[in-house]
């Protein structure tokens, strides 16, 4: 669909640009959309002409979220493992390797099936950007093809094959990273832009992490570490250690992993204020599907750390897509104000996938939108589990 689209009659709009912070709330607003840009922001009263309108009702319009840990590519499901952790049983990460052989004997268009249904699942739920991850696969081709599918839905995709190591490597760890560093890496990197890896007791330790991380970024790859999940750690501070964009889960934090994300701040022209350079990426749907501590987001914000919020979806730990969920959860469980997790869910999402055209409705961004059925955003965590999401707008394009 061609020509300028102007988004008018909104009630409340949510810029997460200069102003009100943290949102840059404006009242009566207008968005003017070109060319699958933001071309203008304003008083709806002042609202430039355009091709077609949109009048939103007085509705509240957002950017849309920006979910930056997903993992997309598998099959089969872990329905029983969730039963069972609900009877009591606790969540060691073991039954990852009940998805890695669901998702080895797949086929390629069975994995695509699953991957267009959960993005397609977010993005009527108002998930205009999504990061997704290997690491079901854990051979060199199974890792290569996962990317491949994932780059089909996504530019933001993350090579995990150290996620866990394989059953048939189970005594041979040093040879498994060796593999990884190698040939998978080799095969992953064309279809990748970000490496990652499970840091923690019963996955990779900090020295076999830093090597395999330290190999993604000599072939240009971003990092982003899955860090202090389980327990303490030393996975935030190897993510800071190495500038990853983003440390993830974030459970069990001592003071010096705090400290070592708030040092890690510098000045930015394009927002309020300096921010972390390593985004910690809290999500609280890994929590509520494990029932394991949630996070200390209030914590971490307190000390000046970026904080972004993701639905870490997968069939095991997490299956949800719904960063409206997140958000909800990230007010009521982890002391986030509504406004905090909002951000998280949007602008902080950006910042934790090192991009500053997404995440925010400010001329120059992508225009990615989402119209709510409620007049603010409060109603995101102030009605959980409502669908509020009335319609998307995704580079320019109403859906």
């Amino acid at each position: 669909m061609s020509g300028s689209l102007l988004v008018d009659n909104i009630g409340e709009l949510v810029t997460n640009g200069p102003g009100t912070r943290p949102l840059g709330i404006r009242r009566d607003a207008a968005v003017l959309v070109e060319e699958g840009r933001v071309a203008w922001v304003g008083p709806s009263a002042t609202a430039p002409a355009a091709d077609r309108r949109l009048d939103v009702g007085g509705a509240a319009v957002l950017p849309g979220f920006v979910d930056s840990h997903a993992h997309l590519v598998f099959a089969g499901d872990r329905a029983a493992e969730f039963a069972a952790r609900m009877a009591g049983e606790p969540y060691t990460g073991g039954g990852i390797r009940t998805t890695v052989g669901a998702t080895r004997a797949a086929t390629d268009d069975e994995l695509r099936a699953t991957v267009r249904r959960l993005r397609g699942e977010a993005l009527r739920q108002g998930t205009t950007t999504m990061e997704i991850k290997s690491g079901y696969g854990l051979t060199v081709a199974d890792e290569a093809r996962s990317l491949r599918i994932a780059a089909e839905v996504t530019e933001d995709t993350t090579f995990l094959g150290a996620h866990v190591v394989p059953a048939e490597y189970a005594d041979r760890p040093d040879d498994y990273v060796g593999l990884v560093c190698g040939p998978m890496l080799a095969a992953a990197a064309p279809h990748a832009k970000w490496i990652d890896v499970f840091c923690e007791r019963g996955a990779f330790d900090v020295d076999h992490s830093r090597a395999i991380l330290a190999c993604g970024q000599a072939v240009g790859l971003g990092v982003r570490v899955h860090a202090n999940q389980l327990g303490p750690g030393p996975g935030v501070q190897l993510g800071v250690e190495l500038g990853a964009a983003s440390v993830d889960h974030c459970t069990y934090l001592s003071d010096a992993d705090v400290d070592a994300l708030a040092s890690s701040l510098v000045d930015c022209m394009c927002h309020e204020g300096p921010h972390s350079t390593t985004v910690a990426t809290l999500l609280p749907g890994a929590e509520f599907s494990t029932r394991s501590p949630y996070p200390d987001a209030r914590r971490l914000l307190d000390a000046g750390v970026t904080v972004a919020l993701a639905t870490d979806c997968n069939p095991g730990s997490s299956y949800t897509s719904s960063m409206a969920f997140c958000v909800a959860l990230a007010v009521r469980e982890m002391r986030m104000t509504p406004a905090e997790a909002v951000w998280a869910a949007t602008a902080g999402g950006a910042r934790a996938l090192r991009r500053d055209d997404i995440g925010v409705l400010v001329p120059g961004a992508r225009a990615d939108l989402m119209i709510l059925d409620a007049p603010s955003y409060l109603h995101l965590a102030y009605r959980p589990g409502v669908p509020l999401i009335r319609q998307v707008i995704r580079n320019g394009v109403p859906l």
